[in-house]
């Protein structure tokens, strides 16, 4: 344990109970510390994990005993708590988007190439054997050449079912914001960089009502577009189509659909690790089911944050900072596109991560999924 990567977590709400049962345990990594603005959750969490400290958020960021800070705040803090690690020196891998605001996550960026040290986004649910498996099959040529591709996602709404879901609807948040980037990630993965974008979008409902919790029944403002629909162009001539939805109620699309020369490839909801691939190629007179054939099998929340820890000169992170700065550019073109009226090209540019082969869960530690023997706790 003594030579473990050390990880401080910042930010203790829904998603830390994921990212823990993933790392908690596991011989790569020690959590070391954690800290969130509300001290009871720290301090619940800190109670659970012997030898983890509970910490405020700037002594998490100073503190000696943290190599990497994993960044689980809401989106407008991204940036923030990122800028500060990184001035103390420390690797910072954190929820996606990268930052709220494109400036942001250049600054983010920038900082940390003068500091020398290491960026990692989420999502790394694209690394799962859901997309990777789908990854595989284009290599292998399964529906000939892509000539274009479909990204649908639709619900009526996060705050049906979380407790406190002001900040989807506020700067930062959204569906594409919130959304896209499982699309987006899996898009750059299976077709590569997006080089221009056009968009539209709508705000039709002001307000939206609480579901869940002890606020059911709240109002809360919308601030931000809650339907977004564009075309993406993407560097080799492949044209996708891309909507992302708080305003439908359900949908039969296909997650995402790349049409080929000789196939059609649907795949999987990126926002899970897994799920079927399936095929129709030309002479099939029904979809057929893709054996698993890459990806880390039964992957969890945190494997991007191990694969970031375990790049080398040999290989990039998967989950890098700088798919996510493309993503995050792709979907604030498709707003400003939308706002304004016309294709926007982009600045940045990205190169697909390297694929993910085969990879059994205890090969990436995927049985750790009990603390010392006992029960996770379950932070808010």
């Amino acid at each position: 344990m003594g030579d473990a990567h050390r990880i401080g977590v910042v930010g203790l709400g829904v998603i830390s109970r994921a990212y823990l049962d993933t790392l908690v345990g596991h011989p790569a990594v020690r959590v070391t510390a954690v800290a969130d603005l509300d001290a009871s959750r720290s301090a619940a969490v800190a109670a659970e994990l012997p030898g983890v400290r509970e910490l405020t958020v700037e002594e998490l960021l100073s503190g000696p005993d943290v190599d990497t800070v994993l960044n689980l705040t809401t989106p407008g803090a991204h940036a923030g708590i990122a800028l500060g690690a990184i001035g103390h020196g420390k690797n910072v891998y954190g929820e996606k988007p990268l930052a709220a605001t494109l400036d942001d996550a250049h600054a983010v960026m920038t900082a940390a190439a003068r500091a020398g040290v290491g960026v990692g986004c989420a999502p790394d649910t694209v690394l799962g054997t859901g997309v990777q498996t789908a990854r595989a099959a284009l290599a292998a040529g399964s529906i000939g050449r892509p000539l274009f591709a479909s990204a649908v996602m639709v619900t009526p709404g996060h705050e049906r079912w979380h407790p406190h879901p002001d900040f989807y609807y506020t700067e930062g948040g959204g569906p594409l914001l919130d959304m896209g980037p499982y699309y987006l990630a899996s898009l750059v993965h299976l077709l590569g960089p997006v080089r221009a974008v056009t968009g539209a979008s709508s705000r039709l409902r002001a307000e939206r009502v609480i579901g869940s919790g002890p606020r059911t029944g709240e109002r809360i403002p919308v601030e931000v577009d809650s339907h977004v629909s564009g075309v993406l162009e993407h560097v080799d001539g492949t044209l996708t189509t891309i909507t992302t939805s708080f305003d439908g109620v359900a949908t039969t699309a296909s997650p995402i659909e790349v049409h080929g020369e000789v196939g059609t490839l649907a795949v999987p909801d990126p926002n899970r690790f897994d799920g079927d691939v399936r095929l129709f190629a030309l002479g099939d007179t029904q979809w057929r089911t893709l054996p698993p054939s890459a990806g880390y099998v039964d992957g969890a929340r945190g494997v991007g944050l191990l694969d970031f820890i375990a790049a080398d000169g040999q290989r990039a992170p998967r989950a890098s900072g700088e798919l996510a700065l493309h993503v995050l550019e792709t979907m604030t073109a498709l707003l400003r596109s939308s706002a304004e009226g016309r294709r926007i090209e982009l600045t940045t540019s990205t190169q697909p991560p390297a694929p993910v082969p085969l990879t059994a869960a205890e090969d990436w530690g995927g049985a750790a999924e009990e603390w010392g023997g006992r029960a996770a706790p379950s932070p808010a």
